[in-house]
């Protein structure tokens, strides 16, 4: 305990909100009311606007934002204020569907976003396939999450190294798992609100510390400009083109998280669906803004702890920072304890969003519709439960692994591969709500090509050499197959009833 750079008090407060969300998931299980996959992980009849905001806040910025985006500043400089514009298209595809799937959700009671595809195409290998390569995507974002855990333990004690990364990993995600499995969605929800609040708070608080310990944007800016120049440069034609690309990327894909849309069914009523995207338009500024000053300043730096960082190693930035401002004074020591809380918070409320939404696709989509049809909701519900302790258990070992490895990837690079997966999924979600003779079996085959492209195109580095995510091609390629297929037999059997909503 002396390796770590808190005393009692500050380790009795970060201990108190830890295990207040233990509680709060004891007071999810006892405000179920009924033993049911829909009460498990949609908190039965919803949520309302506030929840619901803090909930899809608390989820959309994360530890990616907090230690990739910071990481991805230092690292390339003011370029990355294009994370701004891609988190802001996530709201402008959310208008473009969501709110039609909610009415549609509500009649017919989906649970998982598979039960969406189900529905409108009834073609079980597209179901299957979908939820398989949703699975994967965000199994790859809660590997993100519980690597971003480790990181901060890692950045914020004296510990080796390792040790202090496997630790945070393993001791994060158990309590994660307690609250997640006792509560559900509704304490989730509840345990979101919270986070989200506490993130908003930190927020603020980071770009005042860290304004006020290493200086103004302007003297920030001064030094990039004359000791890194390329941080601070207009962007070339690659640049605006990777640009370009992030928004198309993020912004379909981040529409498509699982997790995002069953927040869209849990939303207690359209209204309270409409009325919380719209307001999620301008938090972007609160999040990925401050992400990206932060970043810049911490470029500009000259603290030894910063200088000495290389790009592998440049996801540790947030912790270096608040490592050197808690030594500035008390008063700093403890704006960095809140500070802390508020990285728990971004990161756990990410985790167990990502996580439910794993657990209820392998255990409603995989196990029950293609495995045992006659299971019980009880039995479903407590395989659930287990299936989150065995998916999070495998994903912190492979944290574990990928930590070990000299070249180790990116949080950013985690992040880029599930929007290069999702986004392949818009033709079925998004063209599928509104497109009446898209044939059942066309999102399938343009599903499998995109993959496929996608996949392909990887070692080739498309982002780095054209300026342009995988994913583009791949969703290009899936859009010309989806409507060559579509118009060759055109079908409409199951369009019927589906825009009545």
């Amino acid at each position: 305990m002396n390796n770590i750079p808190l005393g009692p008090a500050e380790l009795s407060f970060i201990t108190i909100y830890l295990f207040s969300l233990i509680g709060i998931g004891y007071c999810g299980m006892r405000a179920r009311r009924e033993n049911s996959l829909k009460d498990f992980y949609l908190a039965g009849s919803g949520v309302g606007f506030l929840v619901l905001v803090l909930t899809l806040y608390a989820t959309q910025y994360s530890g990616n934002t907090l230690f990739a985006f910071t990481g991805k500043t230092f690292r390339i400089g003011y370029a990355w204020l294009m994370s701004v514009h891609f988190m802001t298209a996530i709201i402008v595809v959310y208008l473009v569907f969501a709110p039609k799937l909610h009415r549609l959700a509500k009649r017919e009671s989906f649970i998982t976003p598979a039960d969406f595809l189900e529905h409108r195409f009834s073609h079980r290998p597209y179901t299957v396939l979908a939820s398989i390569t949703m699975v994967l995507a965000i199994g790859n974002y809660l590997l993100a999450q519980l690597t971003a855990m480790g990181l901060l333990l890692q950045g914020m004690t004296t510990f080796e190294p390792q040790t202090a990364f496997v630790t945070g990993v393993i001791l994060l995600a158990v309590i994660m798992l307690v609250y997640e499995t006792l509560g559900g969605f509704r304490a989730v929800a509840w345990t979101d609100m919270i986070q989200g609040g506490i993130l908003m708070v930190g927020f603020a608080i980071l770009l005042f510390v860290v304004l006020d310990h290493f200086g103004g944007l302007a003297k920030s800016f001064e030094t990039l400009k004359e000791a890194k120049p390329e941080k601070v440069a207009t962007p070339d034609e690659l640049g605006i083109r990777q640009w370009f690309s992030y928004i198309i990327v993020v912004g379909i894909g981040g529409a498509l998280y699982p997790q995002a849309i069953q927040r869209i069914y849990a939303a207690r009523s359209n209204k309270v669906l409409r009325n919380g995207v719209a307001t999620m338009a301008f938090l972007p500024l609160t999040a990925s803004l401050i992400a990206v000053l932060v970043g810049v300043t911490a470029a500009a730096s000259t603290a030894p702890e910063l200088a000495a960082l290389k790009d592998a190693d440049s996801d540790r930035v947030f912790g270096e920072i608040c490592r050197i401002v808690m030594e500035k004074s008390v008063f700093h020591r403890w704006l960095v304890v809140v500070l802390l809380s508020a990285v728990l918070a971004a990161l756990m409320s990410t985790a167990d969003s990502v996580l439910l939404s794993v657990s209820s696709m392998l255990t409603k989509d995989i196990y029950h519709r293609q495995i045992n049809p006659s299971a019980s909701e009880g039995k479903l519900t407590m395989i659930g439960k287990s299936v989150s302790w065995v998916v999070v258990t495998i994903m912190a070992a492979i944290a574990i692994y990928l930590n070990s490895l000299e070249n180790k990837p990116t949080l950013v690079k985690l992040m880029d591969m599930k929007f290069d997966m999702l986004m392949q999924l818009g033709p079925g979600f998004i063209l599928g709500m509104h497109w009446r003779g898209m044939k059942p079996s066309a999102p399938f085959w343009g599903l499998v090509s995109g993959l496929t492209l996608v996949f392909a195109l990887y070692p080739i580095g498309t982002l780095t050499n054209w300026g342009v995510h995988a994913g583009v091609f791949g969703l290009t390629l899936n859009l010309a197959v989806v409507v060559v297929i579509s118009y060759l037999r055109p079908s409409h059997a199951r369009s019927k009833g589906l825009l009545e909503t």
